[in-house]
C-alpha cells in the first residue's frame, strides 16, 4: 500500500508580499510536516505597509477550487482564512457542510496594518453560515469581541483566543476546549520586533498541519504555539520591506 501525505486545504486570500494569507499558509503547513493545497478567495494588493485593494474571486470559482482539491486529493484538515463577502461565505458553507473534515477557522477581519479585509455587511452571514463549520476558531482580541466571544463563554467549537493585541511584556493565548470546558494558557515573553505580518495565518495553518498529522486539538495548538514563537524569534532581526515584515517560517 502506497503512503499518503497528511494534507491541509487552505481557503484564503493571496498576499503578494508573501508574509500572510495563502503564501504564509503554504509555508507554515509545509514547515510543520503536511501537504498544502489552496483555494484562493481574493487577490489582494498589499505589502508590509498595508492593503490597497481587494478583488474577490467569483464565488463559483471558489466552489470549483474547493470541490476539485477535495474530490481529487482530499484533506485531513481544512483551514479557512479570508472570506471577503457573503457570496463566498455561502459557497464555502455549502461545500463543506456535508464533509466530515475538521476545520481550523481563522476569522480574518483586519490585517496587521489595521486595514479592514471583510465586508462589514458579511459579518452576520459569517456568524450564521461559517462559524458552525469550525472545529477550532482562532480569533485575536478585536475579532473575538466582534463575534461576541470570551474565554469562559461556552461554544460548540474550541476557541484559541490570541493575545497578541494585548499589552505587557508577556503574550498569553488561551485555549477553550469545548469537549472538556478546560481552559489552557500559553504564555511567552513578548518579542520586540516589527516582523509580525501574518502571525495569525501562520499559527492557524501550523495548528491545521499538526492536526492533519493526527494530533488532538490541544496538542496541535501546543506544538503550533511553540513553532510560531520560534519563527518570530528567528525572524525578528531581518528587514523585509518597509513595514511589518514576516516571521521566519523555515527556521529549522
Amino acid at each position: 500500500m502506497k503512503s499518503r501525505y497528511p494534507s491541509v486545504l487552505s481557503i484564503a486570500g493571496s498576499d503578494p508580499s508573501g508574509g500572510a494569507g495563502l503564501q504564509a499558509d503554504l509555508k507554515a503547513i509545509s514547515a510543520c510536516g503536511a501537504y498544502a493545497m489552496t483555494a484562493i478567495t481574493a487577490v489582494i494588493d498589499q505589502d508590509t505597509r498595508g492593503v490597497r485593494a481587494i478583488e474577490p474571486v467569483s464565488a463559483e470559482m471558489v466552489r470549483a477550487q474547493v470541490r476539485s482539491t477535495l474530490d481529487d486529493i482530499g484533506a485531513d484538515v481544512i483551514k479557512i482564512g479570508l472570506l471577503p463577502n457573503r457570496e463566498i461565505m455561502e459557497v464555502v458553507a455549502e461545500e463543506l457542510s456535508g464533509r466530515s473534515v475538521p476545520v481550523v477557522l481563522d476569522p480574518v477581519m483586519v490585517a496587521t496594518s489595521g486595514d479592514s479585509l471583510m465586508e462589514q455587511a458579511a459579518l452576520e452571514t459569517f456568524k450564521k453560515k461559517v462559524l458552525p463549520l469550525a472545529t477550532l476558531l482562532t480569533p485575536n482580541i478585536p475579532e473575538a469581541e466582534a463575534l461576541g466571544l470570551e474565554p469562559r463563554k461556552k461554544t460548540p467549537f474550541s476557541v484559541l483566543y490570541k493575545g497578541g493585541h494585548g499589552e505587557g511584556k508577556t503574550l498569553t493565548d488561551t485555549l477553550y476546549d469545548h469537549k472538556t470546558g478546560e481552559l489552557t494558557e500559553y504564555v511567552y515573553p513578548r518579542i520586540e520586533t516589527r516582523n509580525t505580518h501574518g502571525t495569525g495565518c501562520t499559527l492557524s495553518s501550523a495548528i491545521a498541519a499538526f492536526m492533519a498529522r493526527g494530533m488532538e486539538t490541544k496538542r496541535a495548538v501546543e506544538e503550533a504555539e511553540a513553532y510560531l514563537h520560534k519563527a518570530i524569534e528567528a525572524g525578528k532581526d531581518y528587514e523585509v520591506g518597509h513595514g511589518h515584515g514576516p516571521v521566519n517560517h523555515f527556521f529549522l
